[in-house]
């Protein structure tokens, strides 16, 4: 995920007197393996050279769903690629650069109305790949408004939720364990349609040592409804810098997130 000043996983602003950045990585989780092959790591270039890096998941063969600050405003980004190994560390890849098991993007984009307002409110993208990536199955997207059920269950705290991702594992003020391996985690739903911080265009989940959550380089990675393949949200951002306390995921049950979406994959 791309470290800017908003803790999105990547960056920090101020909304409602509250410091939200960009999300990072899985803390407090387990390695993944081939539990969510779907699940990829995704590399930005700046000026041709590598920059930062988010997650993502392959809805199809050729399209990869993630944040949208791991899109980035028109131009923002030179180059982007994937890597799709569950440790991009030790697999036969040539991480940073292209090589095997990395595929190559021709286009990527933002939510267009991702740059006119806070980042958290439209913070959705979509990558498309040069070729395409064959598996067995994909990230599937939730029915439009699906989510809204969640607010009326009794009980949030029965809401669970799988958060995969390849950010940093730890993080303190001395020590940071980022290895670029894909990591799960399941944290409970907090809060959903609530006026105010979360609206009806986010979720927040938990982020601690009993359930695990996201951090930096999680950004754009999914979040799963309970242990299915249908991607609630996307890791947007997070209120604490040390990655503690509670997590925001945009959710994609959204009608301008499938339009969004369909627009792009049909042009």
């Amino acid at each position: 995920m791309k470290k800017k000043l908003v803790f999105a996983l990547f960056s920090t602003l101020v909304i409602l007197a509250l410091a939200v950045f960009p999300a990072g990585a899985i803390t407090d989780g387990e390695l993944d393996g081939e539990a969510h092959p779907y699940v990829v790591l995704i590399l930005m270039e700046e000026n041709g050279a590598p920059a930062y890096r988010c997650s993502g998941t392959l809805i199809s063969p050729t399209y990869v769903l993630t944040a949208g600050h791991c899109a980035g405003a028109p131009g923002e980004f030179s180059g982007m690629r994937i890597f799709t190994e569950s440790d991009v560390d030790n697999g036969n890849n040539n991480y940073p650069y292209a090589g095997p098991n990395s595929v190559e993007a021709v286009r990527w984009a933002a939510h267009p109305d991702y740059p006119t307002t806070s980042f958290v409110v439209h913070d959705v993208g979509m990558i498309e790949l040069a070729d395409p990536v064959y598996l067995d199955e994909y990230g599937q997207l939730p029915a439009v408004d699906s989510l809204d059920r969640l607010k009326t269950k009794r009980g949030l705290q029965d809401v669970t939720f799988t958060s995969v991702g390849y950010g940093l594992q730890e993080i303190n003020p001395v020590f940071e364990q980022a290895d670029r391996v894909r990591m799960v985690a399941h944290p409970r739903l907090i809060q959903i349609n609530v006026p105010g911080f979360t609206g009806d265009f986010s979720l927040l989940l938990s982020n601690n040592h009993s359930t695990g959550g996201t951090c930096f380089g999680d950004s754009g990675g999914p979040n799963f409804l309970g242990d299915s393949n249908v991607v609630a949200g996307v890791t947007s951002f997070g209120i604490n810098g040390n990655c503690a306390g509670t997590g925001g995921v945009l959710r994609v049950d959204r009608q301008t997130v499938h339009d969004f979406m369909s627009d792009l994959m049909n042009p």
